[in-house]
């Protein structure tokens, strides 16, 4: 496990030599058929949106490897995927707001009736002064002095296995890319701009393919335009319109035009939008077309459930058939 300190202005040059050099010139190609990623939940916040709030599951033949953040409903869509927590690598957070992280005491509880018997690394970001670390925002939860202190075992080692939690960098303003491997996969992290929280994108890579989940992030310090590059999924979380003139919002989130310049610098194959509220769901064919004035590559807009393949960047289904 390693991370590598990107100096601003080191950081600044990668970003400029990177836009010089044609996308198709670094890309591998995909070629492992069974890597897919399933849609647990493609909603924020809000309770009237008919949707579950954001998470993301990737699969490996039907197995269940990572998760990336885990919302409200998004343990109901786990199991219709097929998921099996014994079978996973790890869980992995963007940030700790509600929306994103509400379903794992839910799926901690559920791990006592499945056959796991291997820790489990759960990695998340530093914190700050408006929420904890990775480790004590997981200890506040299932800690003896917690919320849920009968969970506890799960942190002590006597359940089944234990949760280790990890704290990735996440200081926006001295951005560190981080990489490790596990169970035969890659996974880079790197801080985004989300207001006072501290944030991360993730990226998952194997076998010449990769996801990457933007996380909500208004994209500001331009860390989006390193980790997806030549992604063969960008996951990318559309909660402001092209319209938002909210100087809160848009310092959290990224309107849908820069999406589609990330997309294009970085030679995503495929753009999935997601996270999705209100002001955005109304809006989709200005959103579209906001993105479509600079990328052409292929666009969908996410509903719960939907199955991406990695291999071909398109919806293969959905875990509610």
């Amino acid at each position: 496990m390693y991370s590598r300190f990107l100096k601003p202005k080191c950081f600044l040059n990668l970003i400029l030599a990177l836009a010089a050099v044609p996308a198709a010139a670094h890309a591998a190609q995909c070629t492992n058929a069974g890597l897919d990623v399933v849609v647990l939940g493609s909603g924020g916040p809000e309770l009237s949106d008919k949707r579950a709030s954001t998470g993301y599951l990737v699969r490996e033949n039907g197995k269940a490897r990572f998760i990336i953040d885990f919302g409200a409903g998004s343990s109901l869509n786990f199991e219709r995927a097929g998921g099996d927590i014994k079978d996973l690598e790890a869980l992995l957070f963007t940030h700790f707001h509600v929306d994103h992280s509400n379903d794992l005491p839910a799926l901690v509880k559920a791990s006592y009736f499945s056959e796991r018997n291997r820790d489990l690394p759960v990695y998340g970001p530093t914190g700050n002064h408006t929420i904890p670390t990775t480790p004590l925002f997981v200890e506040r939860q299932f800690g003896e002095k917690g919320v849920y202190p009968y969970l506890s075992d799960f942190l002590t080692g006597e359940a089944a296995f234990a949760l280790k939690p990890i704290a990735v960098n996440a200081d926006k303003k001295q951005p560190k890319l981080f990489e490790t491997k596990l169970g035969g996969f890659t996974l880079k992290a790197i801080p985004v701009e989300h207001g006072l929280l501290p944030s991360l994108g993730w990226r998952i890579e194997k076998n010449g393919c990769s996801v990457t989940v933007s996380g909500d992030t208004s994209n500001i310090g331009k860390t989006l335009d390193v980790l997806a590059k030549n992604t063969d999924i960008f996951i990318a979380h559309n909660a402001v319109p092209e319209s938002a003139s909210d100087k809160i919002a848009l310092k959290l989130h990224m309107m849908p035009s820069e999406i589609g310049r990330i997309a294009q610098i970085t030679g995503s194959r495929s753009v999935v939008l997601s996270h999705f509220m209100h002001r955005t769901e109304k809006v989709k064919p200005a959103t579209s077309a906001a993105i479509r004035k600079t990328y052409q590559g292929k666009l969908a807009f996410a509903q719960d459930c939907d199955i991406y393949s990695l291999k071909t960047g398109m919806k293969t289904g959905s875990c509610k058939e």
